[in-house]
């Protein structure tokens, strides 16, 4: 049976030589169909050559092109090829604006075997200003003077796309974007209108100029959301929703597009109250991304996030901190603000909830005490610093007039008053 046998090397597949079977697709054209290479010829497989086929693949891609698409892969590769026919169709209804792949380096070669990383950067249309990238990693097989694909998988570290898991359905707000796989409809719909009463309250909330449209991917398990990840199950299992994306770049490097991806059985246990505040927040670090950088520190973004989420709604600190005060009415008032690692999903939940409630209720105290303004100023400040040390105490003595050991006295103080 072809693609069985024949032995392996670095643990490529052996397939059959069939130089008339396999001369009918190209991957790449030096020569006349069936032929040998010539005696001495350079049989190297070069980023130039890649490159070429890589743009016809992703031309393809754009013209909804299934045969285009498959072209590179190795007809020999038939469980490769059955696999990347279904991606295409899963990708059908994604309204794609640009699919383009770059070869990150000179592909390794072994005689007729070759490995390449490539990244591939994709648009949506209407919604992504920047791409979205991800890492693959090709393998390729040389017959007579053309190179074939026989494995196309995530580069080490990288994770999958939402096609990769199933057939999409695209649910389209006045705002959102959601596409969703193995979600019922309705459900989809009803996270683009949660996400549509986000992004205007955000906008209020942060001055600053963004998209004002934001992406949303579902998948149908916790266990497909940490694979879009790339990350253990386990560190996602209570979380209802998290936004992946890259800080601001300062212009050394392209931006990368966000995404928020919702676990869709810790987002279904909440009420509509949870899901419009977890899907604001969520929201508010799309807006926040190009002034949130290696500087900020991660108490400053979450509990930014969850200031905006929360300051229109009618609740009472208590209950919007309630591990948190808890502690505080026991008499465990925290010392300092938590370090970026209490934001870990992988630990203990009360000692995460206390995180988050304490990063709140400081970003709570600067609106309260210095204004709206005053609070946006300071994260767009500490935002532009060049690096972390030094990034929030030159912004509290720039923008408020203090120092972190006052602040975080006055903080303390407004932690016993607001919820003792």
């Amino acid at each position: 049976m072809a693609g069985r046998g024949r032995g392996t090397r670095a643990g490529r597949p052996r397939f059959p030589r069939r130089a008339a079977a396999l001369a009918l697709v190209a991957l790449l054209t030096a020569a006349a169909p069936g032929c040998a290479p010539p005696a001495g010829a350079d049989t190297s497989l070069t980023v130039r050559e890649l490159d070429a086929t890589l743009e016809r693949r992703a031309a393809a891609v754009l013209a909804k092109d299934a045969a285009g698409y498959l072209e590179p892969i190795a007809p020999e590769a038939r469980k490769l090829r059955a696999a990347q026919r279904t991606e295409f169709a899963n990708l059908a209804a994604v309204p794609l604006k640009s699919w383009t792949y770059e070869v990150r380096e000179t592909p390794e070669q072994d005689g007729d075997w070759a490995t390449a990383e490539v990244e591939l950067r994709y648009r949506i249309d209407g919604y992504d200003a920047a791409p979205v990238a991800t890492r693959r990693t090709l393998e390729l097989m040389r017959e007579g003077d053309r190179w074939y694909v026989t494995a196309d998988r995530p580069a080490d570290g990288a994770s999958d796309q939402l096609w990769h898991q199933g057939k999409v359905t695209v649910v389209r707000g006045a705002h959102s974007l959601v596409l969703g796989v193995g979600r019922p409809q309705e459900e989809l719909r009803r996270i683009a209108d949660t996400v549509d009463l986000a992004v205007p309250a955000v906008s209020d909330a942060w001055p600053g100029e963004w998209a004002r449209q934001v992406v949303v991917h579902v998948p149908d398990s916790v266990a497909s959301m940490a694979g879009l990840l790339g990350s253990p199950e386990n560190s996602y299992r209570g979380i209802a929703a998290v936004t992946t994306g890259e800080a601001g770049t300062g212009g050394e490097r392209p931006a990368i597009a966000d995404r928020v991806i919702v676990n869709p059985q810790a987002y279904d246990s909440l009420g509509s109250f949870g899901q419009r505040i977890v899907l604001t927040h969520e929201t508010v670090h799309v807006a926040t991304r190009t002034s949130t950088s290696a500087a900020t520190p991660v108490w400053l973004s979450e509990g930014f996030a969850d200031w905006a989420a929360y300051r229109g709604e009618d609740r009472t600190p208590d209950l919007i901190a309630p591990a948190l005060t808890k502690a505080v009415r026991a008499g465990d008032v925290p010392d300092a603000f938590p370090v970026d690692e209490d934001f870990g999903f992988d630990g203990d939940p009360d000692e995460l909830a206390r995180a988050y409630e304490s990063a709140w209720m400081a970003c709570e105290l600067i609106a309260e005490r210095w204004g709206k303004e005053k609070l946006t100023a300071f994260y767009a400040a500490v935002g532009a610093h060049s690096g972390r040390d030094g990034s929030v105490e030159q912004a509290m003595d720039a923008v408020l007039d203090t120092t972190p050991e006052r602040f975080t006295a006055d903080w303390r103080d407004y932690l016993g008053t607001r919820l003792g």
